[in-house]
C-alpha cells in the first residue's frame, strides 16, 4: 500500500494545527480501504490541555464514533511517532496499525530540553510490545516532510 498520500495529510494537519496556535502535530484515520473516516490535530496551546495530542484527540473521537471492531480494521496515520501517553489511547481504542512520519528520536533531536515538548523518549513499538495486543508500526515515512514542519517553532518556547 502506498502509504505517502495520507501521511501527507497527516503532515499537512501538523501544518494546520501550527497555523492555529497549537504544536505541529496532525494525525488521521483510515478505513481498511485507505478512507480518511476522522482528522485530529494538536490543541495543546488554544484548549490549554497539555493531553491534547492530535493522536489522543483523534482516539477520544474515533472511541466516540466507532465500535472497536470497525477499528480494529483502520490505520492511524501521524505526523511524528506516538508518544507513550498516545500509544495508551491508540491501544485501549484498539486501532491495530500506525503509519508514523517523524520518529519520536529525531523529535527529540529537535526539540531537546525545551519545556514545550519534555520529551519521554521511547519508541511507540518498544510501548506496545508490552501489550497483549498485536499493533503494526510502520515508519518513519516522509521523514524530512515530517520534520519541515517544525522549523522554527520550537526556538519560540526556548529557555
Amino acid at each position: 500500500m502506498n502509504h505517502e498520500p495520507l501521511m501527507r495529510r497527516a503532515i499537512a494537519l501538523a501544518r494546520q494545527a501550527r497555523e492555529n496556535g497549537n504544536h505541529p502535530f496532525g494525525a488521521l484515520l483510515a478505513d481498511h480501504q485507505g478512507k480518511i473516516v476522522l482528522e485530529a490535530e494538536n490543541t495543546v496551546i488554544t484548549e490549554k490541555d497539555s493531553t491534547g495530542h492530535a493522536e489522543t484527540n483523534l482516539m477520544r473521537k474515533a472511541s466516540k464514533t466507532f465500535d472497536k471492531t470497525f477499528l480494529s480494521s483502520c490505520t492511524l496515520y501521524t505526523s511524528t511517532e506516538p508518544c507513550i501517553m498516545c500509544s495508551g489511547a491508540i491501544y485501549w481504542t484498539n486501532v491495530k496499525r500506525i503509519v508514523f512520519g517523524l520518529r519520536e528520536s529525531e523529535l527529540l533531536k529537535i526539540t531537546g530540553d525545551n519545556p514545550e515538548n519534555p520529551t519521554l523518549s521511547l519508541p511507540s513499538s518498544k510501548v506496545f510490545e508490552l501489550g497483549k495486543i498485536a499493533i503494526d508500526v510502520i515508519g518513519p515515512i516522509l521523514e524530512e516532510e515530517a520534520r519541515a514542519v517544525h522549523e522554527g517553532f520550537w526556538e519560540q518556547f526556548a529557555n
